[in-house]
């Protein structure tokens, strides 16, 4: 049994950078199938600790073997984001997986108004999910009852936002940079501080950086890992 195959089927951490339309659910299960037939594994544990929408980019961490113990630990850690928010514009999902429903003026936007309204988000907030999200209610996902056309009453929960900040503003863009605890949803964050500002905002990029001490920079695409692995 080669070294490697060894580690894999004793536990591993993989780190992959995420491509842009992939659901996390698709990078696990070519992950698993790339191990399985690279060593002739019958069998492999693989999971991931986190979802990223397929629509984000950046750090999935991938666990093999008895390291799948170890997931629920990781998702407990925080989490750091960058990406765009488009202000004067709302969706359904808060984010581009639905089209435009409402427009909103920006012209009394000014530079004052998004750093005064920003720091309304930093410290602990009540945060209401997106309803195009895969959290359940009665056994049923939300996403389902909103594609149904069904309401229904999401209880706010508490999330951390340690560190909030705009690295660029070119109106109606602006790109952001979030440190925040789990179970934030940078959608809804986009969502409420378009509200804040009196105008609307939807989520446009995003991208993951950083889960606790795992960084982009260590993480490899999947292209990467093949080759890697092959060697």
């Amino acid at each position: 049994m080669s070294a490697l195959k060894e580690q894999f089927l004793n536990g591993e951490i993989i780190l992959i950078d995420k491509p842009l339309d992939w659901t996390s659910f698709q990078v696990v299960n070519k992950i698993r199938w790339l191990i399985r037939s690279t060593f002739g594994i019958k069998k492999i544990k693989v999971g991931h600790a986190g979802t990223l929408d397929p629509l984000a980019s950046g750090l999935l961490i991938l666990c093999t073997g008895k390291m799948t113990k170890s997931i629920e630990q990781f998702m407990g850690q925080e989490k750091e984001y960058t990406g765009t928010f488009t202000l004067g514009s709302t969706t359904p999902s808060y984010d581009l997986e639905t089209e435009i429903d409402n427009t909103f003026p920006t012209d009394h936007i000014t530079e004052e108004l998004l750093q005064a309204t920003l720091n309304q988000f930093v410290g602990t907030i009540d945060q209401y999910p997106p309803v195009f999200s895969a959290l359940k209610k009665d056994g049923k996902r939300l996403y389902e009852f909103a594609r149904e056309g069904i309401e229904v009453e999401i209880p706010a929960r508490k999330v951390n936002i340690r560190s909030f900040e705009l690295t660029q503003k070119a109106i109606p863009k602006v790109d952001f940079k979030v440190i925040c605890s789990k179970g934030t949803y940078i959608r809804s964050l986009a969502n409420d501080y378009g509200k804040a500002l009196n105008s609307g905002a939807h989520l446009s990029a995003l991208r993951r950086t950083r889960i606790g001490e795992f960084n982009i920079e260590q993480a490899i695409s999947i292209e990467d890992f093949e080759k890697q692995i092959k060697k």
